[in-house]
This record gives structure tokens, C-alpha cells and sequence, in this order.
């Protein structure tokens, strides 16, 4: 079943009788590949990575990077009634451990109180060669 929702959501399939819903969201491009940008499960939102490719921030820094991701986030999250401060587990892939102090301070300012559980892991490379940073995040409505 497809239906098209509201101005934040593009299109969301629901699964009959298992309760998961498949959403894309308008604000984030259509995706380029064989996925949704996130699967809702009860109450408990799972995102799929997300990078700053195709933003201003896709050839700057990791901590701009970092900020447009979060930015993708923070949508995704309104647009489900929740917010940053409701996320529960992150996964972050990073090409660069160097770069670690910067993405740390950003992480900081950006979680603030609310540190959700994470996972780093060095990759050699994302799909663009510009991409620093991928995060994967898992939200609770």
C-alpha cells in the first residue's frame, strides 16, 4: 500500500500486519539508491545514512559535514513529532580519525545533554570522495 502524506513526508509504504512503515522525506531528495530514508517500527524510528552529499557542506569540513547531517536529522525527527534529544543510538562511519577533535566539539554542541549510545567506525571511503562522515541514527517517538 502506498499513500502520500502531508508536506513533510513523500511517500510512505506500510507493510500489512507487521506494523513497519517505509518513509521518504520531501525535504531530503528523492534517494538514489535502493532504500528509504528511514523505517518506523512502533515507536522507534530507524534512519538510514546520511551524508552532506549534494549539500553547500559536501567538500567542507568534517564538522560542516557533520552539522548538515544533523540538519537532515533534526527534519526527519519534526517531521515525526520527536526531536535530536530523542535519539537513541547513532552509528557514525569517518574517513579520517584525525579529524576526530572536530567532530567530537560538534557531536557536543549538538547532543548537548542528551549523548545517545554511539558506534564509530573508520571506513577508507564513502561513496564520494568528497564525504567525510556518514551517521546512521536510530530515533524513539
Amino acid at each position: 500500500m502506498l499513500m502520500l502524506l502531508g508536506s513533510s513526508l513523500q511517500a510512505q509504504t506500510k507493510s500489512d500486519n507487521t506494523n513497519i512503515e517505509r518513509i521518504n522525506y520531501k525535504e531530503l531528495g528523492e534517494p538514489v539508491g535502493p532504500y528509504v530514508h528511514a523505517v518506523k517500527h512502533n515507536n522507534t524510528l530507524y534512519l538510514s545514512g546520511l551524508t552532506a552529499f549534494g549539500s553547500k557542506a559536501q567538500t567542507q569540513s568534517i564538522g560542516n559535514q557533520t552539522k548538515a547531517i544533523f540538519k537532515q536529522i533534526d527534519t526527519i525527527a519534526k517531521a515525526e513529532g520527536s526531536s535530536l534529544k530523542n535519539i537513541v543510538k547513532v552509528t557514525i562511519f569517518v574517513t579520517d580519525l584525525s579529524q576526530m577533535n572536530e567532530l567530537r566539539e560538534v557531536l557536543f554542541d549538538i547532543y548537548g545533554k542528551n549523548i545517545p549510545a554511539s558506534s564509530l567506525v573508520h571506513v577508507v571511503q564513502l561513496f564520494s570522495p568528497d564525504l567525510k562522515i556518514e551517521v546512521e541514527a536510530i530515533i524513539g517517538l
